[in-house]
């Protein structure tokens, strides 16, 4: 009868760490966008993947998997899909930490913003919502 009970919570855990490996992929491709992915931007992928419930014993492990899921994806719909099925505190948590690596580096070229207009639309995000966290975001710089 334990057993049953520790199997569910494994599982439950292996779903919960793809998870953050799929929205650690989403937030890896929107820093390397600019063709620049810093140690900064990589702090605030953790920082945001402590904030969705990662220990930070595996956030090491996180990163190089959604490095490699990142890299072998075709496009971004394989990485809203966990996203997508979050509330809308942890979608504002991965939007805000989108809008953070995007302005990191104290600017925001087209290809930044397109990749933001899409996401919200696939995130079934209102504008508004994704404007006013970029708007705090950018008087935060």
């Amino acid at each position: 009868m334990f057993n049953l009970f520790t199997k569910e919570k494994e599982a439950e855990n292996d779903d919960s760490h793809l998870s953050l490996i799929s929205i650690a992929a989403l937030l890896i491709h929107s820093a390397k966008i600019d063709q620049n992915f810093t140690e900064k931007e990589k702090n605030i992928i953790k920082n945001a993947l402590i904030k969705m419930g990662a220990a930070e014993d595996t956030l090491d492990e996180i990163i190089k998997d959604a490095e490699i899921k990142e890299k072998d994806a075709n496009q971004i719909l394989d990485f809203t899909k966990e996203v997508k099925n979050k509330s809308f505190e942890e979608k504002k948590i991965v939007i805000e930490a989108l809008w953070t690596i995007i302005y990191s580096d104290e600017q925001a070229d087209m290809y930044e913003t397109n990749l933001m207009r899409r996401l919200s639309g696939l995130l079934y995000l209102d504008a508004k919502t994704v404007g006013d966290i970029k708007e705090k975001i950018k008087s935060n710089q």
